[in-house]
């Protein structure tokens, strides 16, 4: 019975990103937002829950990308082609976009982060060396990233900030970079502890402490800061 239970909570995680999808499709960016962060959660306690239980099977593994790919592939991608339909057209629609008259080419490039998310979890399931360590953004922290857009913009009152996300040439160029990224050879920690010794320990230790500094100080604009400092911290633990 209990090696159901990692693929139980797998499930909660790919019904938290159909419950995103449609709030994303709708533009209730905020709502949708919450499920992914929801999703995400689940995706990191059915991991925990498997070693915890000392089960793993193929099925979980293939089950956990499968639900990763609508969580943290297909809602980033849905929430891209809204912000960059804003983006043309000067500020917020609570339309459906699929009611829409007249639609250019320019917000389906957002689903370009689907693809990369695709590609990058197709690697990652035959890629068996990514065990303590990531190669390339996992999808999950590429879906906070930009998942962090319009949390910023709803919540952050600034005329610059929203300036700037809502520029098409910003969203196209986080798009881009956010498809490198996923399918980089970058090698990023894994926040999985084998034990809870600061030495063994010490770069998730201060990722940890920093993130949740930067949370309580910046809110949702720390999102972006955190996934930078993750990358930037990987790439000194690397080179020392």
């Amino acid at each position: 019975m209990k090696q159901y239970i990692p693929n139980f909570i797998t499930l909660l995680n790919l019904f938290s990103g159909c419950i995103a999808t449609v709030f994303a499709v709708l533009n209730h960016l905020e709502l949708a937002a919450l499920f992914v962060f929801i999703g995400i959660f689940f995706d990191f306690l059915d991991g925990f829950a498997a070693r915890l239980l000392n089960v793993k099977s193929e099925i979980g593994v293939q089950l956990d990308s499968l639900a990763d790919m609508i969580t943290s592939g297909l809602v980033p991608g849905i929430a891209m082609f809204q912000l960059l339909q804003m983006a043309e057209r000067g500020g917020w629609n609570l339309g459906f976009f699929g009611h829409e008259t007249e639609m250019t080419a320019l917000p389906f490039f957002g689903f370009i982060i689907t693809l990369a998310s695709a590609y990058r979890l197709a690697k990652f399931n035959i890629d068996e060396n990514q065990v303590s360590s990531f190669v390339g953004l996992p999808t999950p922290a590429n879906a906070l990233l930009i998942l962090s857009l319009p949390l910023i913009l709803l919540h952050h009152n600034n005329d610059v900030l929203s300036g700037i996300i809502l520029n098409q040439w910003f969203l196209l160029g986080l798009t881009l970079v956010s498809a490198f990224l996923l399918n980089s050879r970058i090698e990023l920690f894994a926040l999985k502890f084998d034990n809870w010794s600061f030495k063994d320990n010490a770069i998730r230790y201060l990722f940890l402490v920093g993130s949740l500094v930067m949370l309580i100080t910046l809110r949702f604009l720390a999102i972006p800061v955190i996934v930078l400092l993750y990358i930037l911290l990987s790439l000194i633990n690397k080179n020392p």
